[in-house]
């Protein structure tokens, strides 16, 4: 029988190149600052050649929160898709080295391994610019029944939501996750994903492909349209899921059924880059959820996990997260 795993993430896999810039040079490349741009294979060998002293780092948003309940004490594990290149054995290496079970075959043919550029500028603010390679080429059959049937929560990346065969992928891991009474969990990614397939990610809600959903303030304004978080809020809770909704600096609030509950950010020295920032409140979340925490709890664990990574560059924590919350008085 298949050892149990507390949070599996399905996403796109990714290197993530980060470097610190400037808005000259983000306007120099024709950049939109704060945006997330999809690039093809070309721009992203040119952008590779001119890159500033980058640490390079495996990535993507789901990876991102796996690593990060993984620091906080729990089992994890991720699915993604990688080539069988340099850049995806690194991936790979990287992400078995922090502990996340990573099994699926890399690719022998087709794009590069993905990669997302990342800037960040003094005040904080990243811009990403990805390529998304051989991540696309995620199809049914690396969705591992087992694997799933093991995960206490199956965390699904909305960047995942571009490609028919990812799609495909994305449904069968619910389907399977359900059927063994497991949750199942969205993230909305950012606001220019939800644009594309807002009438998709409702509908994944409203059929019960999803029972829990993360996103930001922002995503959830334009998932409905709305130019009100109250009313925002009261129609993902009309949904019927558990929503975790993420507003910076002024923390979070959850919504389950006819509760609500208001969690601040946790306290920072300085904000240094938000790259991050959203997947490490998931990975918090997640984490509590995850052992049974309430759920004030696990939002706190979230602000906790997302005041660690946003004080220093890169979106992976530089302590071990468990022990901080240990101090903190916030073990789930």
């Amino acid at each position: 029988m298949m050892e149990s795993v507390d949070v599996l993430g399905l996403g796109n896999a990714l290197v993530d190149v980060i470097a610190e810039t400037d808005d000259a040079y983000l306007q120099a490349q024709e950049m939109v600052k704060g945006a997330m741009t999809l690039i093809d294979e070309e721009r992203a060998e040119a952008l590779y050649a001119a890159r500033r002293a980058p640490r390079v780092i495996s990535g993507g948003s789901a990876a991102n929160t796996v690593v990060g309940a993984v620091s906080l004490g729990v089992r994890g594990a991720f699915i993604g898709k990688v080539k069988a290149d340099d850049l995806g054995r690194a991936f790979a290496a990287d992400l078995r080295g922090m502990g996340v079970a990573f099994d699926v075959s890399p690719a022998v043919s087709g794009p590069a391994t993905g990669r997302s550029f990342i800037y960040v500028t003094p005040d904080g603010e990243r811009t990403m610019n990805t390529f998304l390679g051989a991540a696309t080429h995620l199809a049914p059959p690396d969705v591992d029944e087992g694997l799933v049937r093991a995960a206490r929560i199956v965390y699904l990346e909305g960047y995942l939501w571009d490609r028919p065969e990812a799609k495909a992928a994305f449904l069968k891991a619910s389907e399977i996750a359900h059927a063994a009474g497991r949750r199942v969990a969205l993230t909305l990614s950012d606001s220019f994903c939800v644009d594309r397939f807002r009438g998709e990610f409702i509908d994944l809600m409203r059929r019960g492909v999803v029972d829990t959903l993360f996103a930001n303030a922002d995503e959830l304004l334009s998932l409905y349209q709305s130019e009100r978080l109250d009313e925002a809020l009261e129609a993902v809770r009309r949904e019927g899921v558990l929503a975790a909704v993420t507003r910076s600096a002024s923390g979070s609030v959850v919504v389950d059924g006819a509760l609500t509950c208001e969690v601040p950010a946790f306290p920072i020295a300085q904000l240094i880059d938000t790259t991050g920032a959203g997947d490490l409140y998931a990975a918090g979340f997640l984490a509590g959820l995850a052992r049974g925490a309430d759920l004030k709890r696990c939002a706190a664990l979230g602000a906790l996990a997302a005041a660690e990574i946003i004080q220093h560059v890169g979106a992976r924590p530089e302590v071990a997260l468990a022990e901080l919350a240990r101090r903190e008085g916030l073990t789930a």
